[in-house]
């Protein structure tokens, strides 16, 4: 097994060492690598989008050729995608906002509001209860996002007081907090389980 991580912005060591923990754990043979050439979307099994900021990553993935494979990829159904934050606002089918930088993958029927939650200093963790998990998970969020609403076969996975945090829709997987910054694999392994 082969994971890909988009590595133009985020905690990318993090998430590298969160889901070899995780494929550890679950004694799966597999490693992860580091995607920054469109040419890379054919050799993986399963993507992330990781956290960063959402313009930014949009425009460097137009430019490498990254977002039409990622794209195409998307269309055909066949490429586990999992969106943390700011990958999370790109996997969306809307955005509250209206920001022509921002160039969506309309993997999942969502609306998206970015940085929801303010800034760098409204930061905040706290636990919450995830479709399947037994105990609750200690959730990270960084400027986050949240997801304003769902429709179609997109499923609701976590709310946090009203707002949904956590969506799924057949192969993608949309969050808006961090799991890679924290050492509860269980994300991780419920991803892989998706591949």
């Amino acid at each position: 097994m082969l994971i890909g991580i988009v590595g133009v912005q985020g905690a990318i060591s993090e998430h590298i060492n969160s889901m070899k923990n995780a494929l550890y754990k679950l004694n799966i043979k597999g490693d992860i690598i580091v995607i920054k050439d469109s040419f890379q979307i054919d050799e993986i099994d399963a993507l992330i989008i990781p956290g960063g900021e959402s313009t930014t990553i949009s425009n460097i993935l137009q430019k490498s050729g990254l977002y039409n494979e990622i794209f195409k990829k998307i269309k055909e159904k066949n490429l586990p995608i999992m969106g943390t934050c700011a990958g999370c606002v790109l996997l969306a089918s809307e955005l509250v906002e209206d920001i022509k930088e921002i160039k969506l993958l309309y993997a999942m029927n969502m609306k998206v509001k970015r940085n929801a939650y303010g800034g760098q200093r409204e930061s905040f963790e706290c636990d919450i209860d995830i479709k399947g998990f037994k105990k609750q998970y200690n959730a990270i969020f960084i400027r986050a996002p949240i997801i304003q609403k769902v429709w179609g076969d997109c499923e609701i996975i976590a709310k946090f007081e009203d707002d949904i945090i956590m969506a799924r829709q057949g192969k993608f997987l949309a969050l808006s907090f961090h799991p890679e910054l924290t050492d509860d694999i269980r994300i991780q392994k419920y991803f892989i389980d998706m591949i």
